[in-house]
């Protein structure tokens, strides 16, 4: 009894769990550009060949149970003895094989497809490509726009329903890139430099992650993939060109001369970064007062940015700031909050 009690919670804590959603714009389930419904699709395909065999495993199992179950009277009688039957053997040897070819056949094709590093060089070389270097540090992104020579981290900006092109390289140790609504996980090495690419269906925030355990804030080592418009894009790449990380108030202006005296070393505010990837020893900020989130994770608000600025390891441990430069009294504090909330693209 006590039994049919723990199948009967389990069903149900499965059954509630099932209309879990979560946010629709992090979910392999529900895919947002092509390549997600490629990989979707496939995850379809593998699910009803398993659930298939499960089925049939299921009903004869069920069915030899019930047949062949010990009857009252009988206790003496000893079933016939089958040694083995050659039509069986085939059968369960060649079905699997031909399970096996349905799904490997799409799964190699758009493998081969997805990664095809000739067309993805093609690609490349068009005109109106969209090509994003993403350079994987220790906890945050760097998204690089090599054609129109703007760097940026945390937010990735791309225009809806175009294919964007990612070379991607780690720049301390082994990450992975994963947008799961946008397209699969794949790795950023140090020692080369990984392509891919992925689009979306329509505008919107979708929220990428680091799939590669590297280190206590691994799982904080988040991002956001936008999906603007095109003509919204355009006009991004052209407020980003004009972005020098100038403040523009008397307490920003205060919060610049400590930026130029404590941060510069590691950041920077001027959207157009010429130093190669290794020398950006921290994120880009010259669109700090847009962005959703400070350091990835918290809601962009003063107060938070306050806390990141007073105990960064309190809300990233192992963070690379953490008592880079001793700690900051309130005054420079709050001085450099007002220049970080500055730092906006004009509209």
């Amino acid at each position: 009894m006590k039994h049919w009690r723990l199948v009967s919670l389990i069903s149900l804590i499965a059954v509630i769990l099932s209309g879990c959603v979560g946010n629709p714009n992090q979910s392999t389930l529900i895919p947002q550009g092509e390549v997600a419904e490629m990989q979707y699709e496939l995850m379809k395909l593998s699910t009803i060949i398993m659930v298939f065999v499960v089925a049939v495993v299921t009903v004869l199992f069920l069915y030899v149970v019930v047949k062949f179950r010990h009857r009252k009277g009988e206790e003496d009688v000893i079933p016939k003895q089958v040694e083995g039957s050659h039509t069986l053997e085939l059968l369960w040897t060649i079905i699997p094989v031909i399970l096996l070819i349905i799904l490997a056949v799409p799964t190699v094709s758009q493998t081969f497809k997805l990664s095809d590093e000739k067309q993805i060089a093609k690609d490349e070389k068009k005109k109106d490509a969209i090509v994003v270097n993403v350079n994987a540090h220790l906890f945050w992104w760097e998204f690089e726009y090599p054609k129109s020579k703007i760097v940026t981290s945390q937010d990735m900006i791309i225009p809806v329903g175009k294919k964007v092109i990612l070379n991607l390289k780690g720049e301390d140790i082994k990450h992975s890139f994963w947008v799961p609504s946008l397209a699969g996980k794949i790795d950023t090495n140090v020692e080369g430099t990984n392509r891919m690419w992925l689009s979306a269906d329509k505008e919107g925030t979708y929220n990428g992650f680091c799939a590669e355990f590297c280190g206590p804030s691994h799982s904080l080592m988040q991002f956001k993939v936008k999906a603007v418009s095109q003509e919204e894009y355009d006009q991004w790449l052209v407020s980003m060109k004009d972005q020098k990380g100038q403040a523009v108030t008397a307490d920003a202006s205060e919060g610049e001369k400590i930026f130029q005296q404590s941060c510069i070393g590691c950041h920077a505010a001027d959207a157009n970064d010429t130093r190669p990837p290794a020398a950006r020893l921290a994120p880009n900020l010259a669109n700090f007062g847009d962005r959703e989130m400070v350091a990835g994770i918290a809601e962009n608000t003063e107060a938070n940015v306050k806390k990141w600025l007073k105990d960064p390891e309190s809300m990233k441990p192992g963070n690379l700031m953490t008592g880079k430069y001793g700690e900051l009294s309130d005054d420079e504090i709050n001085a450099l909050t007002a220049y970080l909330e500055s730092l906006k693209i004009a509209k």
